[in-house]
């Protein structure tokens, strides 16, 4: 007997009058150095991914020093909208900021300066965002380098970068308080990525040592969004390069997707009873594909962005 089609489970949801469940998934990416845009795919299980609109771009970035596109962080926020954020530059003091309705018609790109306050900041990576539902705020997060801080791990590695996460938090992405330290682990950390998890937060985050070598996925828990987070726990990753890790619970089982960049290819692990299991050999996601974010959408929504 063959699955019902999306058309087919619409149809089921508007006749019995109840809201469609979120039916599927959507991955956002970037290509490239992120020159053009924001990339999605979708995906029925969470396993199997396609490309969508051709694997072209749905934004062509147009803010910030470089006016790229990379690490795109897409959440539906307590407004419903779609609300993203990005790194716009290697070495700029801000990332850009759009908000969709559909993920397909975006706002008007800006430019938040959330480090300009910083003299020394040398970069805003890989900016992310998480909705606290409990006091409808937004956190907006990221990995900066601030020249002198934090000499006790300063390498002269990979131009002597020495990163930090900071955050902000805003209700209505117009107005936005002071940048402040989330986390401090103790050793250069990039990539965090936080999800509400039972009674608390997680974050995961990429341990970006060089000498002697990890990078590689790790986690800290808090009960706060805002922190304190806890130290950090051991590799979730395996036995090679790991970075920008985004998760999701898909049948009551939580699934790391992130991106093996020195093998130029995606990888998973999914967390177990006895630990963190690599699934890296039972996904497939469109080559080439870099850094982003897995959403839970609609069937609805899916139909649409295929239309494209």
């Amino acid at each position: 007997m063959s699955m019902p089609s999306f058309a087919q489970k619409k149809e089921v949801a508007l006749r019995d009058n109840y809201t469609l469940k979120a039916d599927g998934y959507v991955f956002a990416y970037f290509k490239g150095n992120g020159e053009d845009g924001l990339h999605l795919a979708y995906s029925e299980d969470g396993y199997k991914w396609n490309t969508l609109k051709n694997d072209t771009s749905f934004l062509t970035p147009e803010v910030g020093k470089d006016k790229l596109m990379r690490d795109p962080c897409v959440i539906k926020g307590g407004d419903g909208l779609y609300h993203m954020v990005w790194t716009v530059s290697w070495t700029d003091k801000g990332i850009g900021y759009a908000s969709s309705k559909d993920l397909i018609h975006w706002s008007k790109q800006e430019f938040i300066p959330v480090m300009k306050h910083e003299e020394k900041a040398r970069n805003t990576w890989a900016p992310e965002i998480t909705f606290d539902e409990k006091n409808k705020t937004y956190m907006i997060y990221w990995a900066s380098t601030i020249d002198g801080k934090f000499p006790e791990t300063k390498s002269e590695d990979e131009k002597g970068y020495n990163h930090r996460i900071y955050y902000t938090t805003t209700k209505n992405f117009k107005k936005f308080r002071k940048a402040k330290l989330l986390y401090e682990p103790g050793f250069n950390v990039i990539d965090a990525s936080v999800v509400k998890q039972d009674q608390g937060f997680v974050m995961y985050f990429k341990d970006e040592t060089r000498n002697p070598v990890q990078k590689n996925l790790k986690t800290a828990f808090s009960k706060k969004l805002t922190g304190p987070y806890s130290k950090a726990s051991a590799p979730i990753t395996g036995n090679y390069w790991a970075e920008g890790p985004t998760a999701i619970q898909i049948d009551n089982q939580w699934i790391v997707y992130f991106d093996k960049y020195t093998l130029k290819k995606y990888g998973a692990v999914k967390e177990t009873v006895t630990g963190w299991q690599d699934i890296s050999d039972q996904v497939s996601f469109p080559l080439g594909a870099r850094h982003g974010t897995v959403i839970k959408v609609s069937a609805e929504e899916i139909m649409n962005l295929k239309k494209e």
